[in-house]
């Protein structure tokens, strides 16, 4: 039999190279992205689209991917909100319209814990069920809550399309760029001084095994992805091989918020609370549906971010 064909959005980042790499014994392999990926495999075709223009459209009509994985949106914040919230809502849109139109089987979309958001009523080890919070008091994070529902209502709607939102843990990696990892791998790391909060991080090639699992396993639904555990945030910066600096919060908030408007750092005031609150979530559902163990341990994964 001839394999599926995936489609991965957002190919030439790290986390899309690891999966491509990871998908290739069982399925031809193509993806689009903003920007080239040099030295790709010669067998994974890579087109240089825009999520929001039509030629993406025409990559659907010639490549007729039977399954699609969603991780092309814009996660940092080195845009303007509105340029941010148009390619990841509405890029988002776009690529589901085109999976109902082209006939695509599955569909996985790459949400985020930080959906849930950070507040000191949050129940430890979440569910799937407890509601998204993050635009409470991080109003930056509106556009990935939006596409995160505009994707759990697409289930519903369209039952034939096999669709999975994943929202994993705070990824590190030796690859993958995330704000948290740009976070752990400063000299000395700002801290909220008198909170602690436990943290979950999971290994980028573990998102990749739980991408290939879900499409392997062709799931439906909505799926917390976590890995090996959870540590406090003092230990995390320490393992990371870095030092704590804790700030009183009334001084700490007002400094964020200006440096990250004068570009020095690259995350705003409202991504302080998830180094002062607890989010937790529980996999079991995810571990339920497709076995999933995490191949890295805290070790390797902090190994991974050192300094």
């Amino acid at each position: 039999d001839s394999m599926e064909k995936v489609l991965i959005t957002g190919i030439s980042g790290g986390q899309g190279r690891l999966l491509a790499r990871r998908l290739l014994d069982s399925f031809e392999v193509c993806g689009v992205d903003r920007v080239a990926w040099e030295g790709r495999p010669k067998n994974v075709a890579v087109h240089q689209v825009d999520l929001r223009k039509r030629k993406f459209e025409d990559v659907f009509r010639t490549e007729q991917p039977t399954a699609v994985v969603h991780m092309g949106m814009v996660r940092h914040f080195r845009v303007s909100e509105q340029v941010r919230h148009d390619v990841n809502v509405r890029g988002t849109k776009q690529l589901l319209d085109h999976c109902v139109h082209y006939g695509v089987q599955k569909l996985v979309m790459i949400s985020s814990s930080y959906v849930y958001g950070a507040a000191a009523d949050n129940p430890f080890y979440m569910d799937e069920d407890f509601p998204l919070g993050a635009t409470r008091s991080y109003p930056e994070m509106r556009d990935l809550v939006e596409v995160d529902t505009l994707a759990s209502a697409f289930i519903w709607k369209y039952p034939h399309i096999r669709t999975a939102v994943l929202r994993p843990v705070n990824v590190l990696g030796y690859y993958v760029h995330s704000m948290i990892g740009e976070y752990l791998r400063q000299q000395r790391v700002p801290t909220v001084m008198g909170f602690d909060p436990m943290m979950q991080f999971i290994h980028e090639e573990d998102v990749s095994e739980a991408i290939a699992l879900t499409l392997q396993h062709g799931l439906q639904g909505v799926f917390n992805v976590v890995g090996p555990g959870a540590v406090p945030v003092s230990v995390a910066i320490r393992e990371a091989g870095s030092t704590a600096l804790p700030m009183p919060e009334q001084l700490m908030r007002p400094l964020i918020g200006r440096l990250f408007r004068w570009g020095v750092v690259p995350y705003p005031a409202g991504a302080m609370d998830y180094i002062k609150y607890p989010v937790t979530l529980s996999g079991k559902r995810f571990v339920d549906a497709t076995g999933f163990r995490p191949l890295f341990g805290l070790e390797e994964i902090f190994h991974s971010v050192r300094r």
